[in-house]
């Protein structure tokens, strides 16, 4: 499968769906009900995808941000902790929720001395907003500043010590935060997306202005259906070309059961989504796909506009040398070399580092937030 195409469709459904060949069944898959069992691993871990670290006390709870949408979260503390310690905000990947990734960098950060907040964005996981699963860059942005809030508010945490840590297609929007918010002290980030980019661009910036049309005209006709049937449909946020030249959406992130021509691509994200390694019944990525219009919003507002705002704070960008998604991080790095430093990771793909601990440098973010949180 073409590579650009498998970013947009990241295999699904239709036609290709014939061609797949199954892997070992999750069973039947009920819905997104907040606090529906995980499968395999996370099944095993209370539906978590990861071990609660012994020295490691978690809480889960819940704030408004500044669009009165109630964001559930869960607040990891070391058992130890004294009083008034550095603390961060947490969040990503796009289209995951907390009991994934986010959950075990906020974990392994506690484990070493930080009180770190695990949360789900607005209108997703368990976090409130009627219209389920929709993104916006602006409301996802104001999460982690209302995540900020709420940290600031607890006794144990140094107010003046607050980062933020992002995955994946939640990062972008914690560098617009931190460029708007001098709150944040710091931030690092880990397999940078940039989502307003490759909504409305393509990955690589491959959308002609042509297909970049189409794809605006797409999203017109959606509002239309969705209207008339008073729904939602759930579709394609990044949207594909077939091969006449017409959008391909899928109505869901990935497929049930990976294709037998699958990408390399694909197959790295299904390995983690779609098997006992991260599967969780509230994420997107698992289970489902986006509303179909939420790339709307990312066509019309970019993220990190401001991204000079961000000096003489700091941030550490850690990619993958071999992650498809690597150049989203030296972009912006390129953009702002005095606030923003890359890592790069040798041997590590896109999604080696939502959880292969062997090969995220938390030794090195460890260090960046000690320096920069001082």
């Amino acid at each position: 499968m073409e590579r650009r195409k498998a970013l947009g469709l990241i295999a699904g459904g239709g036609a290709a769906a014939a061609s797949f060949t199954a892997l070992p069944a999750f069973g039947e898959e009920t819905g997104r009900a907040a606090g529906a069992a995980g499968q395999g691993k996370a099944t095993a871990k209370g539906g978590y995808t990861f071990a609660l670290d012994k020295d490691v006390r978690r809480t889960s709870v819940r704030f408004e941000n500044r669009y009165g949408i109630e964001v559930a979260a869960d607040l990891y503390v070391p058992k130890n902790a004294g009083r008034k310690v550095p603390a961060l905000v947490v969040s990503g990947p796009f289209g995951a929720v907390k009991e994934q990734s986010s959950g075990l960098y906020a974990n392994e950060f506690a484990r070493r001395g930080y009180v770190a907040l695990a949360f789900d964005p607005s209108f997703t996981g368990e976090s409130g907003g009627t219209v389920r699963d929709v993104a916006s860059p602006d409301i996802c942005t104001e999460d982690y500043s209302a995540a900020v809030d709420f940290l600031g508010l607890q006794k144990i945490v140094d107010r003046e010590r607050i980062g933020a840590q992002a995955i994946c297609g939640l990062s972008g929007m914690a560098l617009t935060a931190a460029a708007a918010d001098s709150r944040i002290k710091a931030v690092a980030t880990a397999s940078m997306y940039d989502m307003a980019r490759s909504m409305s661009r393509g990955h690589e910036d491959y959308y002609t202005p042509e297909q970049r049309q189409k794809v605006v005209d797409h999203l017109s006709r959606q509002r239309w259906i969705d209207a008339e049937r008073g729904t939602y449909a759930r579709l394609s946020h990044e949207v594909p070309f077939d091969e006449h030249g017409n959008v391909a959406p899928s109505n869901r992130v990935l497929p049930k059961t990976l294709p037998a021509d699958a990408d390399p691509i694909t197959k790295i994200f299904f390995d983690y989504y779609r098997t006992a390694r991260g599967y969780h019944p509230r994420s997107i990525n698992s289970t489902t796909a986006w509303t179909g219009t939420t790339p709307m919003s990312f066509f019309a507002f970019p993220l990190m506009t401001n991204i000079d705002m961000l000096a003489p704070r700091k941030a550490l960008l850690v990619a993958g040398a071999d992650a498809h998604s690597r150049y989203y991080s030296e972009d912006v790095q390129a953009k702002a070399p005095d606030s923003v430093d890359l890592l790069i990771v040798p041997g590590a793909d896109h999604v080696d580092l939502y959880d292969r601990k062997d090969l995220i440098p938390f030794d090195k973010l460890d260090e960046f937030f000690t320096k920069n949180l001082a």
